[in-house]
């Protein structure tokens, strides 16, 4: 958890921890500098448990705003009330670990970019594990 993150891109750089082939619990741990932040959403299908272990965050959910510092614990039920977004407001780069009970398959919605990804662990039709992204405006109603 102490070691060097990948890169990923916009301040945020992180690493998924090993996962029991098949097992629904996986974590990673992620570290954002100052100033960056990951993108507020929520999931159908899976909990997450987010732990600060260096550093201070904002926590944007649902209710509002919050600043989270190290060794502050939060939970994320599955769907709106569980709806998540940090951003390292502070000067000093923040590191936290988030636990999570993977369903399969999820959906997540990305409110603030009006967009929903699902997800399943099973292949789609071309073999690979099952993961496509929609905006709203490209849904289509029931007839």
């Amino acid at each position: 958890m102490w070691g060097e993150l990948a890169d990923l891109g916009g301040g945020v750089s992180g690493a998924r921890l090993e996962r029991v082939r098949g097992e629904t619990l996986a974590a990673a741990v992620w570290e954002l500098q100052p100033g960056a932040s990951l993108v507020y959403h929520f999931h159908h299908g899976a909990r997450e448990w987010l732990l600060v272990l260096r550093g201070s965050l904002t926590l944007r959910t649902h209710d509002g705003e919050r600043e989270l510092r190290e060794g502050d614990a939060v939970a994320f039920p599955r769907g709106r009330d569980g709806a998540h977004g940090m951003t390292n407001r502070s000067d000093a780069p923040v590191r936290y670990v988030v636990v999570a009970h993977h369903d399969s398959p999820d959906v997540i919605e990305y409110p603030d970019e009006d967009r929903v990804a699902v997800m399943a662990r099973t292949t789609g039709a071309d073999g690979d594990p099952l993961e496509l992204h929609f905006r709203y405006a490209d849904a289509r109603e029931q007839s």
